[in-house]
Order: structure tokens, then C-alpha cells, then sequence
């Protein structure tokens, strides 16, 4: 399926999500590994912390698009602790890791927003921050995405701009 192929909503999606992406990559370009592993501001946020996590946070959406509630149950143990892992880069990994693995992501998603049923919803699991008995559909899942990814490269820029004064929003 070619995109002109598909409706307007889906074009839209497609378009804001991928700008918003856009927007998060480029505040990683001529990046070092440490630089993308500095903390410039008060918070624990990093270049690189910020993209790993928006592609795990991403897949695991995509995943409750498709899979349902199951795929996002909380910890059995109520300890969330392994989720702030997202944050960071582990040792092990370098930007341009997360980098293709939120390509590898954001094709995932790309293609669902091309095919599944936008009406499909599925119950939001039991957490501290969903509504209790709240459902959310897939383009509602979708527009979560967008809005996840926008807020975060906010994040990236003021912290891109903190390293090395480069602004990629304006």
C-alpha cells in the first residue's frame, strides 16, 4: 500500500509522527558518544537517554496497539524501577544503537498506523497515572505517540542547546 493510497487521518498521522521524530533525531546530529551521555541540565536526562527511551516507550505502545492490555501489565511487584533504565545509556550501548533501534521502531509503528483499525481500543492497564476503567483506540494510541515524541525533543533541544548552544527548533 502506497501512502496516497490511504486516507487523510493516516497521512497526518504518518506526517506528525514522523516530524516530531525528526525533531528528536536532530538534536542528536554531530553528537559525541559523551555528549550524548551528558547530563547538561538538572536532571538525569541525556541526548541519548531521551532517544532510547522515547523508542522503548514507542514499541511498547505499538506492542498495546496490537497486543492489547497484556502487553503493558505492570511489574507484578509494583517496582518500576526497570523502566527507569530507559533513561540511560547502559555501558554497552552507543547513540547510534538507539538511534537504529528507534528506526527499527518507528517503521514498526509506521506500518501499523498504515493498517490496523483506528477504532480498535483496548483497556488502559491498572497504574497510578491511567484513569481506572479507561480505554484508549488505536489512533488515540497513535496521537499519544505524537505527543510523547514532541514533548521529549523539547527536552532535547533545551538539553542540545546547554551542551553546545546548537538550537534545532528555532
Amino acid at each position: 500500500m502506497t501512502e496516497p493510497d490511504l486516507s487523510q487521518e493516516r497521512r497526518d498521522l504518518l506526517e506528525t509522527l514522523r516530524l516530531h521524530r525528526w525533531f528528536l533525531r536532530s538534536t542528536t546530529e554531530g553528537m559525541s558518544e559523551e555528549q550524548a551521555r551528558t547530563r547538561s541540565t538538572v536532571s538525569e536526562l541525556t541526548l541519548g537517554g531521551l532517544v532510547k527511551h522515547v523508542a522503548a516507550t514507542e514499541r511498547g505502545w505499538a506492542d498495546f496497539v496490537v497486543h492489547g492490555t497484556e502487553s503493558m501489565a505492570p511489574p507484578e511487584d509494583g517496582d518500576y524501577s526497570a523502566w527507569q533504565s530507559e533513561f540511560s545509556l547502559t555501558d554497552d550501548e552507543t547513540l547510534a544503537d538507539v538511534l537504529a533501534r528507534y528506526d527499527a521502531v518507528a517503521t514498526r509503528t509506521d506500518e501499523l498506523v498504515a493498517t490496523v483499525d483506528l477504532d480498535r481500543a483496548w483497556p488502559l492497564p491498572e497504574a497510578p497515572w491511567f484513569e481506572p476503567g479507561a480505554t484508549r483506540s488505536a489512533r488515540r494510541t497513535f496521537l499519544h505517540i505524537v505527543a510523547e515524541t514532541a514533548q521529549h525533543s523539547g527536552h532535547a533541544d533545551v538539553i542540545r542547546e546547554a551542551i553546545d548552544g546548537h538550537k534545532t527548533m528555532g
